[in-house]
């Protein structure tokens, strides 16, 4: 389950200024009711514009009953174009640009349509391949999700704020688990040789240096660089794979 939290942070600036006189300490009480006056002012500024992106990102979303899409005969909901549509708003969101904008409402759309058709084509695959997911598979990650959360009222409270009941949300790990095991056997990273590495490191050295950054050692930072290079492989081979699968596809787009 993916969630987007908002948060905003109000920092209180209190300014202190030397004041002269006997009426120094009434003037000091003046000046924090006035900064409190202000945060309170800031605050509910930013809860009005909290609001109202909330608004107009809800009404890009359509009917959970809806059929957004036919892939295969297999019928895609409204209710699973939401669920996709808000992760993709939220993106949007900690990269700094309005998802509300007429070209990010299309690229949003586009982009959560693609994304849905893509896992049902890879899913159905999967299954043809025969991937099976267990009860325990799937209640071992559950509990996984709910110890994010202080207590199961608040990990409820999550669940219901998404938009999905438990049903869903253990449909969505049993899809999960079994696009992880397709991944694994189906499309491996492959390996990453040296000469990879060294290149992607004289990389990072450059940018480093055109900053005005220090570069950590290769040695320090070789894993995280091996384990980037192979994510980027195997997503370089998903896409190709979805886009062999469509080739042979029945898609109906309704939207």
């Amino acid at each position: 389950m993916k969630k987007m939290m908002f948060t905003f942070i109000t920092g209180l600036m209190v300014v202190v200024l030397a004041a002269c006189g006997g009426n120094e300490a009434s003037k000091e009480a003046k000046k924090d009711d006035k900064a409190k006056t202000a945060e309170t002012a800031q605050q509910k500024e930013q809860q009005k514009q909290m609001e109202e992106m909330q608004k107009k990102l809800k009404a890009q979303q359509i009917d959970e009953k809806k059929t957004v899409a036919l892939v295969n005969d297999k019928e895609i909901l409204g209710s699973d174009y939401n669920s996709v549509l808000s992760s993709i708003q939220g993106q949007m969101l900690q990269m700094g640009q309005d998802p509300t904008s007429k070209e990010a409402v299309e690229q949003a759309k586009n982009q959560t349509i693609d994304s849905l058709v893509g896992q049902t084509l890879l899913l159905q695959e999967a299954d043809k391949k025969n991937y099976k997911v267990t009860e325990e598979d799937i209640n071992k990650q559950l509990d996984g999700i709910k110890k994010q959360f202080k207590t199961d009222k608040e990990f409820e409270a999550a669940l219901q704020k998404s938009g999905m009941d438990m049903k869903n949300l253990k449909s969505q790990i049993a899809d999960e688990i079994k696009l992880n095991q397709y991944f694994e056997k189906e499309i491996p990273a492959g390996e990453i040789t040296d000469e990879e590495i060294q290149k992607t490191y004289d990389q990072y050295v450059e940018q480093g240096k055109s900053a005005g950054q220090e570069v950590p050692k290769l040695e320090d930072v070789k894993p995280q660089i091996q384990q980037s290079l192979q994510q980027q492989k195997q997503q370089e081979k998903l896409v190709q794979q979805v886009e062999e699968l469509k080739k042979n596809a029945k898609i109906d787009i309704k939207i």
